[in-house]
C-alpha cells in the first residue's frame, strides 16, 4: 500500500532531546515564574504531573486542557484557575529558553519538506499534553512552522493521549484519513507504535529512541531522517 499521509511526533523525533533533561530544565523555569504567586515548587511540579496523568487517562468526554485544569484546581482550589494566563505568558516568554535543553537536526525539517514536496499530506501528531503556544514554539526550534502541517495536536484540540489508540482515531477523523494510508513517524516504541493497532505503518527515528518495554526495534522500519525519506519517497 502506498504511503499517502505521514504523521510526525515532535519531542525526541523532529526535536532531539533527553526528556528528563528537558522536563527538569523547563520545570525549574516554571516554578521560578510562579513562585511569586505562592506556589511551592515541589507541590507545583507534583500537580503538573498529576494533571498530565489526568490527560493520559482522558476518556474523550472533555478536552485534555479541561482534564488538566480540573485536576490542577482540585489540588490548588478553584481560585488557582485565575493563574491560567500566567502559564500562557510563561510558554510565550520564559519557555523559549528551554531550547537550550534540546538538540537540533537539520534533517528533521528537510524530511518534512521533502515528504510534502512528494505530494503527501503531513500532520504533527505529538502527544497533546502541551498548550498550542508551547507546541508551536518547539516546532519553530526545529525550523518549521505550524502552517507546514495540516494539523498540530495540542491539549486544546484533543481528547485523548498516546498510547491510547483513540488518540490516533481522533487524528484520522480530524483529517478524514484511512489508517492504511498513513505512516506514523516517532521515537517511542510504546506511544508511537500504538498507531499500528489501527493498521498504520510505523517508522522509528532512533536518535533519541525510547524503549521502556524492551521491545525489538527490528520489528519496525527504523533509522535516521535520510532513511525515512528513502522509505517514504523511494
Amino acid at each position: 500500500m502506498e504511503i499517502k499521509n505521514v504523521l510526525f511526533d515532535l519531542d525526541g523525533t523532529l526535536l532531539p532531546m533527553d526528556m528528563e533533561e528537558f522536563t527538569g530544565g523547563y520545570f525549574a523555569m516554571l516554578t521560578k515564574k510562579l513562585a511569586p504567586r505562592g506556589y511551592d515548587p515541589k507541590q507545583l511540579i507534583d500537580a503538573i504531573w498529576a494533571g498530565t496523568a489526568a490527560m493520559v487517562k482522558n476518556d474523550g468526554n472533555r478536552t485534555n486542557e479541561a482534564a488538566f485544569w480540573a485536576k490542577f484546581a482540585q489540588i490548588f482550589g478553584e481560585k488557582s484557575l485565575e493563574d491560567m494566563p500566567l502559564f500562557e505568558e510563561f510558554y510565550a516568554g520564559e519557555f523559549q529558553q528551554a531550547k537550550q535543553f534540546c538538540g537540533y537536526n537539520e534533517w528533521a525539517a528537510k524530511a518534512v519538506r521533502a515528504i510534502k514536496a512528494s505530494g503527501r499530506r503531513v500532520a504533527l501528531a505529538t502527544n497533546p499534553i502541551f498548550p498550542a503556544v508551547a507546541t508551536e514554539s518547539r516546532l519553530r526550534w526545529v525550523g518549521l512552522e505550524p502552517s507546514d502541517f495540516e494539523l498540530v495536536t495540542t491539549y486544546e484540540n484533543c481528547r485523548y493521549c498516546k498510547p491510547n489508540v483513540n488518540y490516533y482515531r481522533e487524528v484520522l477523523d480530524k483529517l478524514n484519513l484511512q489508517a492504511e494510508d498513513c505512516l506514523m513517524v516517532g521515537n517511542d516504541m510504546t506511544e508511537d507504535t500504538a498507531a499500528a493497532q489501527l493498521g498504520m505503518r510505523v517508522f522509528l527515528i532512533t536518535d533519541c529512541l525510547i524503549n521502556k518495554e524492551g521491545k525489538d526495534v527490528n520489528a519496525w522500519p527504523h533509522g535516521g531522517f535520510e532513511d525515512l525519506i528513502r522509505f517514504v519517497c523511494g
